[in-house]
């Protein structure tokens, strides 16, 4: 007897190689998945402005970076003590308006030089709800925690979104013609929009998804929305908050993207490194002991025989760190 309903998965359509570049645009969810692609050592670039919730300002956020934008002091604004940025998250402000020009085109400039090598866009779109600026109509990306009276709020159109988007994907493969681009909708659930809300703007997200994977080759969807609203239909998957998705939760997703998108060869250097992880974190009664320094270069040995398979492996931070604890 089956007690749940099974999300049927884009199996065999595509796949992602450890050889590929990824850039990771989009909501908390496009963090999660990348932390655990950066974990599993994929070449990852997560988020360059920050997190971003809706698609005009990744849209946006993604041209910015086509045309090696450069942000200048007029591009800031000040409150509360900080200079931020209306495109970007908070983690860029600062109190002094060079630092934060200093931390947003340096990630400006490293995702510029990543774009055209990229193998794979993973977008996640939050919310179908845009925030504007009154005074000149500016789509902003953050808020900033800023009065309510300054902007205006409104749902997105969905062939908005998918003109805008059009556009977007043409001009990024003028510079990178093999680019693929895999979609989602984030799980989390924008209850200030709403439940009913909420509802509209996931649904407009979603058809502007599907419209789009119609009329872009290399474009597809994976179904993390459905996974969390159909098979983990339990608040045991949620966080304490009961909006945001539990560890456990990401964790499956994690398992039916990795059924997705990786092939046996893939998932086999993914069990060799889990491997390594675990022996990098296994802590020894004595460090000291000959028996701990044979385990620890049986380590590098593996670390090597990875780093032969995948020149392109970054391992450097590993085999000092088993370099350390061998001196000792």
């Amino acid at each position: 007897m089956n007690f749940r309903t099974q999300v049927e998965l884009p199996k065999n359509k595509t796949e992602i190689r450890y050889s590929e570049r990824i850039m990771l645009w989009g909501s908390c969810f496009a963090e999660n998945i990348g932390n655990l692609l950066t974990e599993n050592k994929f070449r990852c670039d997560v988020n360059p402005f920050g997190i971003l919730y809706n698609p005009l300002s990744i849209a946006e956020a993604l041209k910015q970076v086509v045309m090696g934008k450069q942000y200048q002091v007029d591009d800031l604004f000040q409150a509360d003590g900080l200079w931020h940025s209306w495109m970007h998250h908070s983690q860029f402000s600062a109190t002094d308006s060079s630092i934060c020009l200093s931390l947003i085109n340096e990630r400006l400039r490293r995702a510029s030089e990543e774009l055209p090598v990229t193998g794979w866009l993973i977008v996640t779109w939050g919310t179908a709800y845009v925030y504007s600026l009154k005074e000149n109509r500016q789509v902003v990306g953050n808020c900033h925690k800023q009065k309510e009276r300054i902007f205006e709020r409104r749902l997105l159109r969905t062939s908005e979104i998918v003109a805008d988007w059009l556009a977007l994907l043409t001009e990024i493969r003028s510079i990178n013609p093999k680019l693929k681009v895999l979609f989602t909708v984030s799980p989390v659930r924008h209850t200030k929009d709403g439940m009913h809300g909420n509802q509209l703007s996931k649904s407009t997200l979603l058809l502007a998804i599907s419209e789009l994977c119609e009329k872009c080759p290399d474009c597809y969807y994976f179904p993390a929305y459905e996974i969390v609203m159909d098979e983990l239909r339990d608040y045991r998957f949620y966080a304490d908050d009961m909006i945001h998705v539990s560890p456990k939760a990401v964790e499956y997703i994690w398992k039916c993207f990795g059924e997705c998108y990786f092939r046996s060869d893939t998932q086999e250097i993914m069990e060799d490194w889990q491997d390594i992880q675990r022996g990098l974190l296994h802590k020894p009664f004595r460090p000291d002991s000959d028996a701990y320094r044979q385990f620890l270069s049986q380590i590098v040995l593996k670390i090597n025989r990875l780093k032969e398979k995948l020149p392109y492996f970054d391992v450097q931070k590993e085999i000092e760190q088993c370099e350390t604890r061998l001196k000792i």
